[in-house]
């Protein structure tokens, strides 16, 4: 085994790493804007009760995330919910936050967006 080959998986592991903790200060960040602790973004599943709060939706509902088709209704569900409590649009939270969240929660978190709280139903 030569050097190349084995460095060859060390730039993807650091750019990997780069994005991790770049998603993890964005989500920080909403979740600060929110009035949540910040802290919530780098724990597995209270994250997504967090998320389920800012976006005015019921604590139980982290239960339907473990059901299989059903969690993906849901995910775009609280996208939706979650764009509309930072007062963007649907297709932001489409396409934003549900399809490209890499791109749309740093917009949410470093743009200029402001929490309005949860849209009334």
């Amino acid at each position: 085994m030569n050097q190349s080959d084995a460095s060859v998986g060390v730039i993807p592991a650091i750019i990997g790493l780069a994005v991790a903790i770049f998603m993890i200060a964005a989500l920080w960040k909403v979740f600060t804007k929110a009035g949540r602790p910040g802290w919530a973004a780098i724990i597995p599943i209270y994250n997504l009760y967090v998320q389920l709060k800012i976006a005015g939706r019921p604590g139980w509902w982290l239960v339907l995330y473990i059901i299989p088709v059903v969690n993906i209704i849901i995910s775009i569900i609280v996208s939706l919910d979650l764009a509309k409590s930072f007062g963007k649009s649907s297709a932001f939270g489409i396409f934003g936050l549900w399809l490209f969240g890499i791109i749309g929660y740093p917009v949410l978190a470093f743009g200029s967006a402001r929490y309005q709280g949860p849209a009334a139903a």
